[in-house]
């Protein structure tokens, strides 16, 4: 379903539900988190993030290729790829700040590691430059550097998906499948350094990119070939859910979301192949068009992405941590409250602000 300008209300319904889950999943005491994906699910937030990332990136590239060229589509992700740098490093330093405040008042000693500034502290200069070219991406800016690369090859990646879908899918599978040793030719191969093996992540890129230019058909979704792959799906996602849940029940090592391993990949398409039944049932728009606020998270990305970081570490810092019990899930639940609460008025204001700019602009044109 198209939403005014062309977008997808459900994409920008996901992509709205998705950040605000990134925020709860950054919050060590929330109680919502061990509701999320991950909580039964072998893939998270993190996989659902990246290929929406692909599909609203095929669908701007195509939008402007059909206006205005190739060249404009092209220039338009190179710009793009400045901005995403651009928010990777003021994400970079609110984290910073934020470790550095923390530890000049003594507050939330766990989160003032985790932001990465001690160890900034001590080599300001070397730390500064492994941040500028990537090196190092403290906290939650892990992923955007990710983007930067993506950005740059959507318009390879785009028009070859145009012409093979086929061709797209086998070349991003066997990056997937040789990432680890090509993450060792550019020293990317310590999850201290890379929380994100780009090699590996742009498998979920692409597979965003392939179901906007190549989407399924009317007809094979009818079919009852179509409906008995939604039922094994559905059936793998289960099995996945009582594997995380009994079975596989401590943390799995960090270099299976890093490189992007073969069982989170297969319980995301499970996952995606379930949704996209309720997507063309309509239910996912239906829900979509009573949440608006989550609508505009979505809509309202990379600020709501950058600002999210913020949230998560006040948060954290300003709940308290002696409560247990009934009580203590309480304050939990609160503290969950106040970071939704705070995504939806960002979101809410920056649209405003947006709103306003761009009827100014109108406004000065016309005077002009």
């Amino acid at each position: 379903m198209e939403s005014r300008g062309g977008r997808s209300i459900e994409v920008d319904f996901f992509r709205g539900i998705v950040l605000i889950v990134i925020v709860l999943d950054h919050i060590p005491g929330s109680a919502l988190s061990h509701l999320m994906l991950h909580a039964y699910a072998f893939c998270d937030s993190a996989e659902v993030f990246v290929f929406l990332g692909g599909y609203a990136s095929a669908a701007a590239y195509t939008a402007v290729l059909a206006k205005r060229g190739p060249g404009a589509a092209q220039l338009r992700f190179i710009k793009r790829c400045w901005e995403i740098y651009r928010a990777y490093l003021l994400t970079a330093l609110l984290t910073l700040v934020s470790g550095a405040l923390l530890a000049l008042f003594h507050l939330n000693q766990p989160m003032v590691e985790i932001t990465g500034w001690p160890p900034f502290a001590s080599q300001p200069l070397r730390e500064a430059l492994d941040i500028l070219v990537l090196r190092r991406q403290p906290y939650l800016s892990s992923v955007l550097p990710m983007y930067v690369i993506f950005a740059l090859c959507v318009p390879l990646a785009v028009p070859l998906a145009r012409r093979s879908a086929a061709a797209a899918l086998i070349m991003s599978v066997a990056i997937w499948a040789a990432a680890r040793p090509l993450a060792g030719l550019f020293s990317i191969d310590d999850v201290r350094d890379w929380a994100f093996n780009p090699f590996a992540w742009q498998l979920m890129f692409v597979l965003g990119i392939v179901c906007r230019v190549r989407p399924v058909s009317e007809d094979v979704y009818a079919s009852n070939t179509a409906r008995w792959l939604v039922r094994a799906a559905l059936a793998a996602v289960l099995a996945f859910a009582v594997l995380k849940l009994f079975v596989l029940t401590q943390p799995l090592p960090g270099t299976l979301k890093q490189n992007l391993s073969v069982d989170r990949v297969i319980n995301f398409l499970a996952i995606l192949c379930v949704t996209a039944r309720l997507v063309r049932l309509g239910s996912v728009a239906w829900l979509a068009q009573r949440l608006p606020a989550v609508v505009r998270v979505g809509r309202t990305g990379l600020v709501c992405f950058v600002t999210g970081t913020l949230v998560s570490l006040l948060v954290d810092t300003a709940t308290p941590r002696a409560f247990h019990g009934v009580s203590g899930v309480l304050v939990a639940l609160s503290g969950d409250l106040v970071a939704i609460t705070a995504m939806l008025v960002i979101a809410r204001g920056w649209s405003g602000w947006k709103g306003e700019s761009s009827r100014a602009a109108v406004n000065g044109a016309g005077c002009g």
